[in-house]
């Protein structure tokens, strides 16, 4: 039995990339967590659910997803007829772990008087368990179309529930999930630097804690940082989400300097996602050489995700897939 043939380097690995695309009629989707040389290979760059309405409105027949399994998943969702391959299956979310299927199934039915809104940031089978799906870009307006007497599940980020929470006033029950790399944001390193560049703004995401957005000036969806960073006057921006979204934000205003908020004390990487970074170059190449691994559904399934992906498009047909204006925090 002969090795299996090594991924070529440099350009080479460029060009075969290239070369295997064209002949599988791929489509490359790079989420904005993915390290620059993925980013600037993609032919579509941004976040999970804008990535999957781009995909399906390609006549690819493959979806290279360069993100995590969930957005792989979503992909497939919208596009059965297309394979969906993902460069590395180990690519999970912590978010989508907090959240066992079978758990979240029992929680619900412990409270059968509350509707479940779930951040798309989970698995296909809990898309299945919910009501409405929620994306950080859209989760207010879909919030402000549900009377104030419903009873509300969110799930699985307690952060992001819970900045909704105190942002509408409403009582939700919230999951106890978190993002690792989003908790893991320190306040001291923050506040260092916000000494250093006095006046700097902070523009965090609102997966990250209380202690740190509440020091923040924008808050919204990786899509509404990136537009208030490309829109900022201000000389230094201080960035509290991953830091590889970085890259984007150079492009759209090089003269301005972007500082990614540390996490810990300051001297490790645990501001960056562990499960984006599984995503290589030489993985996306074997994916399109060898068509795995891919994402398998059953239809039953993609039915019944598909569903409360249907409303939440349906409730928030001007967010979706824009990102959302943003607002400052409340103070």
């Amino acid at each position: 039995m002969s090795a299996p043939q090594r991924p070529p380097v440099g350009a080479d690995l460029l060009a075969e990339i290239q070369r295997l695309k064209e002949e599988r009629n791929a489509v490359i989707l790079a989420h904005y967590y993915q390290k620059p040389e993925i980013q600037d290979l993609a032919d579509f760059v941004g976040d999970s659910l804008d990535l999957s309405r781009k995909a399906a409105e390609t006549d690819a027949d493959v979806i290279a997803f360069c993100g995590v399994r969930f957005m792989a998943e979503t992909a497939k969702i919208l596009s059965p007829e297309k394979t969906v391959i993902l460069p590395d299956m180990d690519a999970g979310c912590s978010l989508e772990d907090s959240c066992p299927p079978d758990q979240f199934k029992a929680f619900r039915d412990a409270h059968p008087d509350h509707i479940a809104l779930t951040y798309i940031n989970c698995s296909a089978e809990v898309k299945a368990l919910s009501d409405i799906i929620v994306t950080s870009s859209s989760a207010q307006a879909i919030l402000d179309q549900i009377p104030m007497d419903q009873k509300i599940i969110f799930a699985p980020d307690r952060h992001l529930g819970g900045y909704l929470a105190r942002k509408s006033g409403r009582d939700m029950l919230l999951w106890p999930g978190i993002c690792i790399v989003h908790q893991a944001f320190s306040e001291t390193e923050l506040l260092k630097l916000k000494a250093e560049h006095p006046g700097a703004p902070v523009a965090a995401h609102p997966e990250c804690p209380p202690h740190i957005v509440d020091h923040a000036d924008h808050v919204g969806s990786t899509s509404s940082i990136l537009k208030f960073c490309a829109e900022t006057e201000a000389d230094v921006v201080l960035v509290a989400t991953e830091p590889h979204i970085i890259h984007q934000m150079k492009k759209a205003r090089p003269e301005t300097e972007f500082i990614g908020v540390p996490g810990g004390d300051g001297n490790c990487n645990c501001n960056m996602c562990p499960y984006m970074a599984l995503n290589t170059l030489e993985k996306l190449y074997v994916a399109l050489r060898d068509m795995e691994p891919r994402i398998e559904l059953s239809a039953e399934l993609m039915d019944a995700a598909r569903k409360p992906l249907d409303r939440m498009l349906e409730m928030s047909a001007d967010s979706v897939g824009k990102g959302d204006v943003g607002k400052p925090v409340m103070r």
